[in-house]
């Protein structure tokens, strides 16, 4: 499998150099040169399997020739071998018709660990095949910083750098990041938002001078194997519920549009997936476009789901690239543009082509807490807010004969002053984050500028080289 850049201006790579490298050098994100399609007799061979070995199968093509299966089997075995649940990602139903899948069984109880803990194994098995180190440098909104840094902690060829946006991520979320204290790991809290922590990591893998001297990497969706590593439990629900024979829909709360470009990945294999819908809180730039055809930044106001605090949602380039018929020029001027002025001038017919698949629905911080304690009273499922906004839009949009399958990204333990307000339950965190608020944490104050982060990174990589 090899991988082109959605603006067409970057080399060639295999996987593992796409593991390596995140964002292409002309700025654009890498995704397969063709896509992988399995037949029915594929899609059948993989029911019942636990899900190690189906997601092991599944990334395969996409890894291959530089990770063979039976490397992949081993990575994704200790990948998972952490999850407190039997299942990995159970699913439960809530509705008639309306079902959810559990995403937060993972380390740091968010979907983030599904492909995290995956290109934890990855790193450190192509880098000690190329004896070689890379810096991570990630952004977060709240979930992928402490799941990166779960995953690469202790790592001796990783330094890890992560930008969060200081005071907009719940408590329980900072401390999973700023309570670890392994010497490779550094947490950089920026005086902005996430848009603002996400523009100065693309700056900084913009600057291919200072990018070669940090041997930069990143974790953010921005990596392709990132969504490759979510494509496998689209596949685990879906064949559960009778695919290939039978189709299904689903239903993501989304900021970024890697979760949910993942589910779109999947149907692009084959996979019988009838709708995608988009769940969205007050920053609702996807559920605008979608209705709309508009896609126009605004500022980013804190709610009740902070990992949904996105204007920018990076991965949507991927999906316009193979909207506009694979057209980079095209996609590099529309990405440019949207840069320059703050709007996304999308092709009417392109809009269109979109909403064939995809719908959108936005809930405000009134309507969600509203959903988390419907959900909890009629149904006795106690719901995050981000997940209850997917459950939210599943519902609006399920059809008859269609089993609808929302995405539960975070346990509700995340964010207990929301839970509490909307449910008067306080969920306890599991028994290894017991004593979260009682560790020390370290991190540092930093301006959103690209100097400011050149110098808090050039720093942590300096202060833990061999």
């Amino acid at each position: 499998m090899r991988y082109i850049s959605t603006r067409g201006n970057a080399p060639v790579l295999s996987f593992a150099d796409v593991l390596l490298t995140g964002l292409a050098e002309d700025g654009g994100l890498y995704l397969p040169e063709t896509w992988p399609e399995f037949s029915l007799p594929d899609w059948e061979s993989l029911r019942g399997l636990p899900y190690p070995e189906l997601a092991a199968r599944v990334l395969a093509p996409f890894a291959a020739p530089d990770i063979d299966l039976e490397t992949l089997r081993g990575l994704c075995a200790k990948a998972y071998a952490n999850f407190d649940h039997p299942a990995i990602v159970p699913l439960t139903q809530v509705e008639d018709g309306l079902f959810v899948q559990e995403l937060f069984h993972g380390p740091t109880l968010a979907f983030k660990d599904m492909a995290m803990q995956v290109l934890g194994q990855l790193f450190e098995h192509v880098l000690t095949q190329r004896n070689d180190h890379v810096t991570i440098v990630g952004a977060t909104s709240g979930d992928t910083g402490s799941a990166a840094i779960e995953a690469c902690r202790g790592r001796d060829r990783l330094s890890v750098i992560i930008l969060h946006p200081k005071g907009r991520t719940s408590e329980v979320q900072r401390r999973q990041m700023t309570t670890v204290l392994d010497s490779n790991v550094t947490n950089l809290a920026v005086e902005g938002t996430f848009d603002d922590c996400q523009d100065l990591v693309k700056a900084l893998f913009a600057d291919l001078p200072f990018r070669r001297e940090m041997h930069l990497s990143a974790v953010n969706s921005i990596n392709w194997a990132r969504i490759a590593a979510q494509i496998p439990y689209y596949v685990y629900a879906a064949l559960n519920f009778g695919a290939p024979e039978r189709e299904v829909s689903f239903a993501v709360p989304t900021g970024n549009f890697g979760n949910i470009l993942a589910a779109w990945a999947a149907r692009k294999m084959g996979l019988p997936i009838k709708h995608l819908c988009v769940g969205s809180n007050r920053n609702d730039i996807l559920t605008r476009f979608l209705n709309a055809n508009d896609m126009t930044i605004k500022g980013v106001v804190p709610s009740l789901s902070p990992s949904m605090d996105i204007q920018v949602s990076s991965n949507f380039e991927r999906l316009l690239f193979e909207l506009l018929g694979r057209d980079s020029a095209a996609c590099a001027r529309i990405m440019t543009g949207f840069r320059a002025t703050g709007h996304m001038d999308v092709p009417e017919e392109v809009w269109e082509n979109a909403r064939t698949v995809f719908s959108g629905l936005a809930l405000d911080d009134e309507q969600t807490e509203a959903e988390i304690r419907n959900l909890h009273q009629k149904s006795n499922y106690l719901a995050d807010p981000h997940s209850a906004i997917g459950i939210a839009a599943g519902r609006k949009f399920r059809q008859p004969g269609v089993p609808m399958i929302a995405e539960a990204t975070a346990h509700p333990a995340k964010f207990p002053d929301a839970m509490v307000a909307a449910t008067g339950i306080h969920p306890a965190l599991p028994v290894h984050l017991e004593d979260l608020f009682e560790r020390e944490e370290r991190y540092r104050t930093v301006p959103a500028t690209a100097g400011a982060i050149k110098d808090a990174v050039r720093a942590a990589v300096l202060a833990n080289a061999p």
